[in-house]
């Protein structure tokens, strides 16, 4: 069934540098479910993206994971993990997807049309994760990785910099952007023998809370409740 688009879908593949075979697979992968389910009477086929997202997302850990092994040797599984992480977080498939112009092409419900949804960053990331589900099923990993690998290398290379600075700074960062916030980290517990101590901390902006960590040593602890912090922001993955 043909369906219309906002914007030709011939420009979309123009944009990624691949033509599809099967152009239905792409055309799935721009549906979002608010169009689907507000259009399933009219075809009982059509299919929202959901699928090829949670597909792209192993797809996307996959390249840039082979990628960090392969070119970063000094690399331990932390590095590599947390570097992955900040590369293929949220707010970096959304910055990805806003340089394609991803949103003019999918096929929204009206409620989703009526309050921006072309804009949404969780609606954008999912979909740049499902176009690439998309070229993999119909042209192999490959594709993939040619389409994929030109447009995260300067995020990865951004993660690597990034990378180097624990997760306290790199929270601490975030907030500096906005002069008036203030960050506390709170201890809230302590257990355990003298020589096995566990500390249990928290960290709050302007007295809301944003992430709690446990460690062996206060540092160990307030890194912890910092990664839950930027998890929160969408700067890494959980």
């Amino acid at each position: 069934m043909q369906q219309q688009y906002p914007r030709p879908i011939e420009e979309l593949e123009e944009k990624i540098g691949y033509t599809f075979k099967n152009r239905e697979i792409l055309i799935t992968a721009l549906t979002h479910s608010s169009y689907s389910n507000e259009n399933k009477h009219k075809a009982k086929s059509l299919r929202d993206n959901e699928r090829l997202e949670f597909l792209g997302d192993s797809v996307l850990s996959l390249i840039v994971s082979e990628f960090l092994f392969k070119s970063h040797g000094n690399f331990d599984e932390g590095n590599l993990t947390r570097t992955r992480a900040m590369a293929v977080c949220e707010n970096s498939l959304y910055e990805l997807a806003t340089e394609l112009d991803l949103g003019a092409y999918m096929l929204l419900g009206h409620g989703e049309i009526a309050t921006q949804g072309r804009k949404r960053k969780s609606l954008l990331a999912d979909a740049f994760e499902a176009t690439l589900a998309a070229i993999y099923l119909d042209g192999g990993l490959e594709q993939a990785r040619t389409y994929l690998m030109p447009r995260i290398l300067p995020t990865i290379e951004r993660a690597l910099k990034e990378g180097n600075e624990d997760y306290k700074s790199i929270l601490q960062r975030i907030v500096q952007q906005t002069p008036e916030e203030v960050l506390e980290y709170r201890m809230v517990g302590e257990s355990g023998p003298p020589h096995d101590r566990v500390f249990e901390f928290e960290v709050y902006l302007n007295s809301n809370l944003l992430g709690k960590g446990t460690g062996r040593s206060k540092r160990e602890a307030e890194q912890h409740a910092a990664k839950e912090a930027l998890i929160l922001f969408g700067e890494i993955e959980g």
